[in-house]
């Protein structure tokens, strides 16, 4: 067969063939006699092989070696071919999410893309000090995409406080993408996420707060808890409460139940909260005169956990986490803290007895 023909039926050009033919990759096996090419059955083949490694992205020096050597074993090749096509996919990525972002900025001219392209290279730099001048520089003109994606990937603190600052003053609507972050399978993804949406205001930053409470990750609750705190939000309390008695930011959570408690009802719900924590067991007397009214609930569980009884039946709570728990009651107003301290100045626990003491004297102070 002639070249022509097999240019025709392979879709390999004359000018391919002729070029596969000076690199030594094929060799037609025989002249006409008036000297054109002649290609055999198995040189037709050999096209065919030659084609199909090329579409797998194989270098004809590639392709060579692994027709010609009987020795040659195609797996680490394969792996390093999928290797180089995942970077190359990786890099297409990256681009046509910089082209999204550009076309998102809604440029007006060239020098608007320029400048949009020179804040995304500043907010990718290794730099830490560039990507925190980026931050503190960006403008209306950076999609909220890029400082969400800067926000949850970045890792230096000062810069993850310039880059939140940045989101918030956007006033762009970044909510729903840090939602997402919420569900990372990365720890500190997810602790970036959570920040980031205790630093937005409105209505939709504080609905994905509420539903955090509920977060399997104790950090998520915990960052949701204190956040919801300072906007008044009584459901986070039981969080609050956990926080105490695990010692993680106690003293934040301790000051978040302290704004919480602006009403006698929340500050009495408050109060109760931390008394059931300090112990286990069940009262089976009956309140006495001191004891009724707001406070008999609290004073009933703490005759059950420690009092002036002596019967105590602390359960599980660590010694450490009742000190906590009663210094938490300090900045509680109302007559149920106040009777719970009474009771707890009597305790067993002689950290809770001095604790509590020391607190009704400054509650007596004028």
């Amino acid at each position: 067969m002639l070249i022509g023909e097999v240019a025709r039926r392979s879709g390999v050009s004359a000018r391919m063939l002729r070029h596969y033919e000076s690199l030594g990759l094929l060799r037609p096996s025989g002249r006409t006699g008036s000297g054109y090419r002649e290609y055999s059955g198995d040189d037709i083949r050999r096209i065919f092989h030659i084609e199909s490694l090329r579409s797998l992205g194989l270098s004809l020096r590639e392709i060579r070696r692994a027709l010609d050597d009987p020795g040659f074993t195609p797996s680490a090749l394969v792996d390093d071919l999928i290797r180089q096509t995942r970077e190359r996919i990786a890099a297409e990525t990256d681009l046509l999410t910089r082209l999204r972002r550009i076309d998102a900025a809604e440029p007006a001219g060239w020098e608007d893309v320029l400048q949009v392209v020179a804040v995304l290279q500043a907010l990718g730099s290794k730099s830490p000090a560039a990507r925190q001048r980026a931050a503190l520089s960006a403008g209306d003109e950076v999609p909220v995409e890029a400082l969400v994606e800067a926000v949850l990937r970045e890792t230096e603190p000062n810069v993850a406080g310039a880059l939140r600052w940045a989101l918030a003053r956007s006033g762009a609507d970044g909510t729903a993408l840090l939602a997402k972050g919420l569900d990372s399978p990365v720890a500190a993804v997810r602790e970036r996420a959570v920040r980031s949406l205790a630093e937005l205001a409105g209505d939709e930053p504080t609905a994905h707060l509420r539903d955090a409470l509920a977060h399997p990750d104790v950090v998520v609750r915990g960052h949701a808890a204190l956040a919801l705190g300072t906007r008044g939000a009584a459901d986070a309390i039981p969080v609050l409460i956990d926080m105490i008695v695990d010692g993680r930011n106690d003293t934040d959570a301790a000051d978040a139940l302290s704004v919480l408690a602006g009403d006698t009802a929340t500050a009495d719900r408050i109060a109760d909260g931390l008394v059931s924590r300090l112990g286990t067991g069940t009262s089976t007397g009956t309140p006495t005169g001191a004891e009724s009214g707001a406070g008999a609930g609290a004073a009933q569980r703490l005759h059950a956990v420690g009092g002036p009884a002596g019967q105590s039946t602390r359960g599980t709570t660590e010694a450490p986490a009742r000190v906590r728990l009663t210094q938490s009651l300090a900045d509680i107003p109302g007559d149920t803290a106040s009777r719970a301290l009474i009771e707890l100045s009597q305790d067993e626990d002689r950290a809770v007895a001095v604790t509590a003491t020391y607190l009704l004297r400054l509650r007596d102070a004028p």
